[in-house]
């Protein structure tokens, strides 16, 4: 036993927690990186066909431009099934609920605009890809 060594794959994880926490929830680890600072990870699930869903909500976070203060959470837009690569065999299909909020000021409904997300922030080509993917 002596020697032990730990092998991370290349998976970018730093920090011996994070680590123990992934193994033990795999599935952040299959996202697009990036994809979990605006969706929350609520279920996963084999389905009776063997493809595998991830359920995902977008967390209430203040779009660019706005604050919380401003804005009334008013659930979600109907669910999007995006395709991700098979894993083992099986197909993948993120389940995907954007958000969306009222103007308290206005009234108007409001959802992220994911354009914006994706020209000012700094995202894998792996994220941009989802975020192309919800869009079309």
């Amino acid at each position: 036993m002596g020697n032990k060594k730990s092998i991370c794959f290349g998976i970018g994880i730093t920090n011996t927690n994070t680590l123990v926490s992934s193994i033990r929830n795999p599935v952040p680890l299959i996202l697009p990186e990036g994809l979990l600072e605006y969706f929350e990870l609520i279920d996963v699930h084999l389905s009776e066909h063997g493809q595998l869903k991830i359920y995902l909500e977008e967390k209430n976070l203040a779009p660019s431009g706005y604050e919380k203060p401003q804005l009334e959470s008013k659930g979600f837009l109907p669910e999007t099934a995006i395709q991700g690569f098979p894993i083992r065999g099986h197909k993948v299909a993120l389940c995907i609920k954007r958000r969306r909020w009222e103007i308290l000021e206005t009234g108007a409904v409001i959802t992220r605009d994911w354009n914006l997300v994706r020209k000012g922030a700094r995202m894998t080509t792996e994220f941009g890809t989802f975020l192309k993917g919800i869009f079309g």
